[in-house]
């Protein structure tokens, strides 16, 4: 049996908790961490949790307690420090989105992963879902040919309230806007079906939210060697319809699932009946792909669980976390400069260190509200 601690019991902590659940008597939480004074009581109490422990300080409970796996669910800007103090004291660590705020952070923690001899992986859920992972099978099978353009549209929509939790809305605390917390999902799954881009170029702003600092909305547009892709994060989308557009050489595909393939007449416009071998074989390979045992967090978590036991990388590791701060690095630093950045960020770069989005980034609002908490359920699945 794996033990496991949670280290953070805001929303979000449901989502490892039920996800370690999942597992059985394969795995036991035996530990639950909050600095607020009876959170992690309370989330103890309401989960059944009767055999964990309850902590106000993380140092405390990694003296205290013997883990072979720790969830770091915990607001972005303290994720490196509790991370790396994990990983120092032996234990391997499942740490939410965003990795950290900064590349600079982000690098101390695969390092110290390394010089442990641990295992790190950075929460990316959208990858353990059927419908994202028959379009990356359907991409890798060459099918649509090579890509020239994607259309991702990270589109949620928060109220002003959203940005009255303490931790939120400001460059410190939070990171950044929804181009950090929110389109970091779509990011990460941008990255792993197309690479990283050659050169970014975005544009920021703050659209409605008059109570926050940072950014409500972003458009990016990422340059690949002969391709582009346009991604565009908001929290100002009502509808929340989000999609993943992949444009091919031969076919477009989609999710939500569409697939479509044009050939051309002698004048190069469009034949009426397009490509329908091409689209039945697309079909097919989209049919074939195998159900997930486990999806979203509770995916994640089996996937964490058998790297640990079994000493191996897992599916999503501390580079993967890095490369999708690094574009969110680089679309900041566009947005802010308002230049075109190149990649990969080098460490000399200013936005590679901690702090210097706040120090660079424009305050578009000042934060007009700090509640301790806020009640109600969050949403942390994607429509498309």
């Amino acid at each position: 049996m794996l033990t496991s601690g949670i280290v953070g019991t805001g929303g979000i902590a449901r989502s490892h908790i039920e996800g370690y659940l999942r597992f059985g008597e394969e795995r036991e939480i035996v530990a639950l961490c909050d600095p607020a004074p009876g959170k992690a009581e309370a989330v103890r109490s309401e989960l059944g949790l009767e055999g964990a422990r309850v902590y106000e300080d993380a140092a405390a409970m990694l003296a205290a307690e013997r883990f072979d796996l720790v969830s770091v669910a915990t607001p972005p800007s303290s994720h490196a420090a509790l991370t790396i103090a994990a990983l120092e004291a032996g234990v391997d660590v499942l740490v939410e989105k965003p990795m950290a705020p900064s590349l600079e952070e982000c690098d101390a923690m695969i390092e110290a992963a390394r010089a442990n001899d641990r295992q790190l992986s950075v929460v990316a859920q959208n990858r353990f879902r059927d419908d994202i992972a028959t379009l990356k099978e359907v991409l890798d099978s060459g099918l649509a040919g090579e890509v020239t353009h994607a259309q991702v549209s990270s589109a949620w929509w928060r109220g002003t309230e959203y940005y009255d939790l303490w931790w939120r809305g400001t460059w410190e605390s939070e990171g950044g806007g929804c181009t950090l917390n929110h389109a970091i999902h779509h990011l990460d799954m941008t990255l792993w079906m197309l690479g990283t881009p050659k050169a970014v170029t975005s544009v920021l702003t703050n659209a409605a939210h008059e109570n926050a600092e940072v950014e409500d909305l972003s458009v990016t547009v990422l340059q690949y060697d002969r391709a582009l892709a346009e991604v565009t994060a908001s929290v100002v989308s009502h509808g929340e319809e989000q999609a993943i557009v992949v444009q091919g050489r031969h076919a477009r595909v989609s999710q939500p699932w569409k697939v479509a393939a044009e050939v051309a007449t002698s004048n190069g416009f469009p034949a009426p009946d397009g490509d329908p071998e091409r689209v039945a074989a697309i079909e097919a390979v989209a049919a074939a792909h195998r159900s997930l045992e486990h999806t979203g967090h509770a995916g994640q978590i089996g996937d964490m669980l058998d790297a640990v036991r079994e000493r191996r990388r897992p599916a999503v590791d501390g580079e993967d976390g890095r490369r999708a701060i690094e574009l969110v690095t680089a679309i900041y630093e566009a947005g802010v400069e308002r230049r075109t950045v190149d990649l990969p960020l080098r460490p000399d770069d200013p936005y590679y260190r901690t702090g210097t989005l706040v120090e660079r980034a424009p305050h578009f609002f000042s934060k007009t509200a700090s509640v301790g908490e806020q009640p109600g359920a969050i949403v942390v699945g994607a429509k498309a």
